[in-house]
């Protein structure tokens, strides 16, 4: 069920919120202070793009929380209403209730995603 969620999500929502997340480590990584910044957000678009299977452990600490905050403040908060907003589409309807819950793990990651590590769920 996993890997037809996945695809389901690629095609409609993934391909965006995870372009996003590599457009955004793009841009962190035209300066030298900011290539650990975009490295972090390549690694978070390999989750938006595949979400389904995927949890979120957050094991941050000082180092993280003072990125965090610069995070939210130069791109976080508008990816996190990005995926919060299209959360918020797909809950319309009982069918995207999945889709919309993937959307509002993404757009809490989005809020604080340093010190955030993808687990690999086991059935």
């Amino acid at each position: 069920m996993k890997t037809l969620g996945n695809i389901l999500w690629f095609l409609f929502s993934g391909i965006f919120s995870g372009m996003a997340w590599v457009m955004t480590g793009l841009l962190w990584c035209i300066t030298i202070i900011g290539i650990p910044i975009g490295i972090q957000c390549f690694k978070l678009a390999g989750l938006s793009f595949w979400p389904f299977g995927r949890t979120v452990v957050y094991e941050g600490g000082a180092a993280s929380f003072l990125v965090n905050i610069l995070w939210f403040l130069f791109g976080g908060f508008a990816m996190a209403f990005g995926n919060f907003l299209m959360g918020l589409f797909w809950c319309v309807t009982i069918i995207g209730i999945p889709f919309g819950l993937q959307c509002f793990k993404l757009a809490k990651l989005s809020l604080a995603p340093f010190g955030a590590v993808v687990v690999y769920e086991i059935e």
